[in-house]
């Protein structure tokens, strides 16, 4: 799975990066957490947008915010086939910016953080699926989740799965709406080479959203 994560990029260069086409307000994030709201970017007819999303996706027939407690991620294996996530994968499909995630490991009767990201890249894109439910009151509440695999043989030691890191060239191809070839959408959803990815093991404070700080991704 994938229950924390980090983009300690400002919002000017995730515009410049991703070539978004409006503004975006962020500032660098060194644990962001579930029900928070993160960064997505998706396409439309003027190129790629960015946005705010609620993390945990909450499909439009949930009776409640709660639902999204447990669909921050979802699995790529049944993505296209779950209730929850089926409609959004065909139609509402979104890139979430990271520059790294954490996962935890069982060592010596407790439980060790790791950071882990993509070698020599400032910043990446997770795969992920937005939605939008409307409350109570009428307003609405625009919800992402990201999508996991299986883990590569970096992250294997620490976890048996990873979120879907997509390839640059690929980003264009997931966030078409106009694309509703499953098997080909499904084709993108695969781990990251192993030789692209490192991990250490880094300070339990990141076990806490409220840290947020430089010294969560530094090596123990």
């Amino acid at each position: 799975m994938c229950g924390r994560y980090n983009l300690i990029l400002d919002a000017n260069a995730l515009i410049d990066f991703f070539g978004l086409v409006n503004r975006l307000t962020w500032r660098p994030r060194y644990n962001i957490a579930p029900s928070q709201d993160v960064p997505a970017i998706r396409l439309d007819a003027k190129g790629r947008l960015g946005g705010r999303l609620h993390w945990g996706l909450i499909p439009h027939w949930a009776k409640d915010e709660r639902f999204g407690c447990r669909t921050i991620n979802a699995r790529a294996e049944t993505v296209a086939e779950k209730p929850a996530f089926r409609e959004a994968f065909r139609r509402r499909r979104c890139l979430i910016p990271a520059t790294g995630f954490y996962e935890w490991r069982h060592e010596n009767g407790h439980k060790q953080p790791y950071h882990l990201r993509v070698k020599n890249a400032g910043v990446f894109a997770f795969a992920g699926l937005w939605e939008v439910w409307n409350r109570p009151d009428g307003r609405e509440l625009k919800s992402c989740t990201i999508i996991v695999t299986d883990a590569n043989a970096v992250v294997r030691p620490v976890h048996d799965r990873m979120p879907v890191i997509l390839a640059p060239r690929d980003y264009d191809a997931w966030m078409d709406p106009g694309q509703r070839n499953v098997e080909a959408l499904k084709s993108l959803l695969r781990p990251r080479p192993a030789d692209r990815t490192e991990a250490w093991a880094v300070s339990g404070r990141v076990g806490k959203p409220a840290n947020d700080d430089p010294s969560l991704i530094a090596p123990l």
